[in-house]
């Protein structure tokens, strides 16, 4: 059985969402308005949402479900 390859991530998931949910905007703001840029919007969008919600897991302040 081969060994999976893993490396630890230097930049926090938190960090990479934003990044790459920058440079998206970025390109969506190089659009005229339409449904690619709305598409762009949209994955943007969705990544900050994920960030939000690793914020939310990796809180202090969050309690198991009852």
């Amino acid at each position: 059985m081969q060994k999976r390859r893993r490396f630890k991530q230097q930049v926090t998931l938190r960090e990479r969402l934003s990044a790459w949910s920058r440079q998206v905007l970025q390109q969506a703001a190089q659009l005229p308005p339409g449904p690619e840029r709305d598409a762009l919007v949209k994955k943007a969008r969705q990544a900050d949402v994920a960030s939000h919600l690793d914020d939310w897991a990796h809180s202090a302040g969050l309690q198991p479900p009852r």
